[in-house]
Order: structure tokens, then sequence, then C-alpha cells
């Protein structure tokens, strides 16, 4: 008798526009589809239904004892690195006998990073076609923005890997929360370094509230300078290359090859200003529609992971 593999458990991070919700949701059930061999569930850490405790309650009446969990994030922030990991050592001491690995998040990824040059190329229309067209276009990247440093490099990474050899004028970045520059202050930049013509990005995988902001935002500069051109690009979606990469991210989990990055890890090194987060002792992060739930309308909790051969706990 052959052991069944692991099931899949997508972790989100949950929004409150009912859009994004179920984009996450059609996205899960497209996974399900597209892998019958596996029993899949996701759930959200906070905001949207169902929370994280619900999918994994759900594989367990499914009969299922091993999962591996992914999470549908972009960049390694409190979430990815605490919140889901302490929730699912939560799930473990709820449900005894089950047994879970944990991947990495999605980003930067080549695939990801083709999807987002298409966004571009849709968002220039017939006026990026050629290299000479792409020369004078300036790209802002937009992602969500954190109080970890870390994570707010990520996409600094991410927005360096999009400009390297495919002709544009540059790539820049900004964050639509918690970090500098926000989006009016990234597109000035834009223009102080010399932009012609800007295609704003959002780094987010599906709509909600914070890619509504970044394209509100943009246009609000717009308007304000009218001499300059300026488009807004879409979200990545729902793209064949994402569901890909989940699986991706799934096999490596499974398969033990697991290679999270812990060298710039705010809750692991003391880096300059962030030194009182090492170390900090493990919390789950309550959904608010878990079972139980009673923690307020703050966030100061800490949270533990391991990863890679180590382990280390953390707060955010």
């Amino acid at each position: 008798m052959t052991t069944p593999p692991p099931a899949l458990l997508i972790a989100g991070h949950g929004t409150r526009d009912d859009a994004g919700a179920e984009a996450f949701r059609d996205f899960v059930r497209e996974l399900d589809r597209r892998h019958p061999e596996l029993p899949v569930a996701g759930g959200f850490i906070e905001l949207s239904p169902p929370p994280l405790g619900d999918a994994v309650t759900e594989l367990v009446e499914r009969g299922v004892r091993r999962f591996a969990a992914v999470p549908l994030m972009l960049v390694s922030a409190g979430h990815a690195k605490g919140d889901i990991p302490a929730a699912l050592a939560r799930e473990k001491e709820r449900h005894p006998g089950i047994s879970y690995t944990y991947g990495r998040p999605l980003g930067p990824h080549p695939a990801l990073l083709n999807v987002l040059e298409r966004r571009l190329d849709e968002a220039l229309g017939t006026a990026g076609r050629t290299p000479e067209d792409l020369a004078d276009v300036t790209v802002l990247l937009v992602g969500r923005g954190s109080t970890d440093p870390d994570a707010n490099a990520e996409v600094h990474k991410a927005a360096r890997l999009l400009w390297e050899g495919r002709g544009y004028a540059g790539v820049e970045t900004a964050f639509v929360s918690l970090a500098a520059p926000d989006v009016p202050s990234g597109l000035d930049r834009c223009v102080k370094l010399g932009a012609r013509r800007i295609v704003v990005l959002p780094y987010f995988l599906f709509t909600g509230i914070l890619p509504d902001r970044v394209r509100h935002q943009t246009e609000g500069w717009a308007a304000a300078h009218p001499q300059v051109e300026v488009r807004s690009a879409d979200v990545i979606g729902p793209e064949p290359e994402l569901l890909d990469l989940v699986m991706e991210r799934y096999a490596e989990a499974v398969e033990g090859d697991l290679r999270m990055n812990c060298d710039s890890c705010v809750y692991r090194i003391a880096l300059p200003g962030f030194e009182d987060k090492v170390g900090l002792p493990q919390q789950p992060h309550f959904h608010p529609d878990d079972e139980g739930h009673d923690h307020g309308s703050g966030h100061g909790h800490g949270h533990g992971h391991q990863h890679g051969g180590h382990a280390h706990s953390h707060a955010h």
C-alpha cells in the first residue's frame, strides 16, 4: 500500500476586500481542480474567512495526517516568518497526530518576474513594443511595505531583477504602507532621476484595498503632474505561472529542499535599530474567526519558526 502524498495547505494574508478574498479562494479551488491526487485547502491569517485553523480542520476531517503549508505571499515578513508557523504549531496541538512541513514565500522568482513584465507590456500597449520605446520607461514597483527591513529589501531585490536585461530606463521601488518611500515620493524620485514615462506596477498577487490605494495615489499624483506620462499596471493575478510556482514550493517543502534566507532576518540578526526583536518568544497570531480568539485589536505578539536546519524565535 502506497503512502499518499502530503496534502497542500495554502496560507493567505487576508484582506477586507471581498473581491480579493474571493480571488484567493478561487485560486485554492483551481489548485484543487488541477491536482486531484492531493487534498488541497486554504485559509487566512487575518481579516478574511476562512481562518487558517478551519482549513487545517477541513484537511483533518478528510483523513489528512500530513501536509505541506505554502505561504501565498511574495515576501517573508512577519506573517510568513512568524504568524503562520505559530498558527501551525497551535494546530498541531489542536489535532494530535498531524505533522507538517513549511514552505517558503513565492518571490522573487523568474516566473513571477515574467508575469510582471507582461503586466508592464499590457499597461504600455503599443507604446512599449520596441527596445527604443522601453529605453525611456521607468517602472515604479510598489510593495505592500513592512516594519521588517528584510521584507522591504526583498522588494528592492525584485525591482533589480526586473530591471536586469529588460531594457527599461530604471526600476524604482515604493511602498503603500508602513515603509518609505510612499507612492507619491517614489514618483517624485522617478522624475528627479529623469523619467519621461512611468509605469506604476503593484507588487501584489491579487486585487484588494492596498492595490486599489496604489492606483488611487498614482492617479492623484498624475493629475497634479500633467507633464509626466504615468500609467498603472495590474496585479499579478491567478496566472498559470503562479499556480505552477505554488506547486514548486510545495515540492520543496515535501522534499526538504528549503532555502529560506535568514542572513538578514531581523528576528535572528541584530540589525541597527531593531536589536530588541532578536529572540522574542513565540505566540500565535489569532484570526478573528478562530475559536477562543481574544487578543483585542493589537498586534504585539511574538513568533517562532524553524527552517533550513536552524530555529529562531521572533516578533513583529
